[in-house]
Formats: C-alpha cells, sequence, structure tokens
C-alpha cells in the first residue's frame, strides 16, 4: 500500500510564497512521474486542475497559469516539493499529490493520491 502525505499549505498574502511536500510511504514504487493538481472551491474532483509534473529524469510540466511562477523538484524515495511565488487569490484551493507509475500523458489520470493540503492567499 502506497500513500502520499503532504504538508505545507497555510494562509499567505497575495505576492507571497509557499512551499508544499509530499512524500511516499509503504511501499517503494519508485514513480515515474509526480506532480501537483489543485481543486479550487466550489469545483468538484473531475474538475481538478493540473498544476506541474515532474518525471524521475527531471522533466517538468506546468500548468499555463502556473508558469514563471511555480517551480516543481523531486527529492529522493519519491518526494515531491513545489514552489509557489507571486501567488494570487485565484490560486487559493487545495492541491493534491499525486503519483503516475507511468510518464505523464494528457488524460493519464494518476494512480495514487494524497489527501490534499489547503492554500488560501488573501488579497
Amino acid at each position: 500500500q502506497v500513500q502520499l502525505v503532504e504538508s505545507g499549505g497555510g494562509l499567505v498574502e497575495a505576492g507571497g510564497s509557499l512551499r508544499l511536500s509530499c512524500a511516499a510511504s509503504g511501499r517503494r514504487e519508485n514513480f515515474n512521474t509526480m506532480g501537483w493538481y489543485r481543486q479550487a472551491p466550489g469545483n468538484q474532483r473531475d474538475q481538478r486542475e493540473l498544476v506541474a509534473t515532474i518525471t524521475r529524469g527531471g522533466i517538468t510540466n506546468y500548468g499555463d497559469s502556473m508558469k514563471g511562477r511555480f517551480t516543481i523538484s523531486r527529492g529522493t524515495m519519491d518526494t515531491v516539493f513545489l514552489q509557489m511565488n507571486s501567488l494570487k487569490p485565484e490560486d487559493t484551493a487545495v492541491y493534491y499529490c499525486s503519483a503516475w507509475r507511468g510518464f505523464y500523458t494528457k488524460g493519464y489520470v494518476p494512480e495514487f493520491w494524497g489527501q490534499g493540503t489547503q492554500v488560501t492567499v488573501s488579497s
């Protein structure tokens, strides 16, 4: 059994920064891709927005509204981080860590999800 555990969410003023972390526990998978999605207030699960992905080799992919502000990175042992700078109120959402056994392509739903961490950006 694999669990993804997020940390680092919270309340920040517009223009501020936050760093999210996620670590996998349980069975070691060595995921080919890890990443983050977010679900804005009022949206349903199937409306989650891709934030960013990163492969084991370090190839990254970002959602359009995050480019230039967010940076995804990977550590060892199936850990992934999301540095979020220049935060805006519209970045307010629950952020979910996600993991794929394969390499991410559009439409490939993650096999594993974290429980989510709340990020709130005040104006």
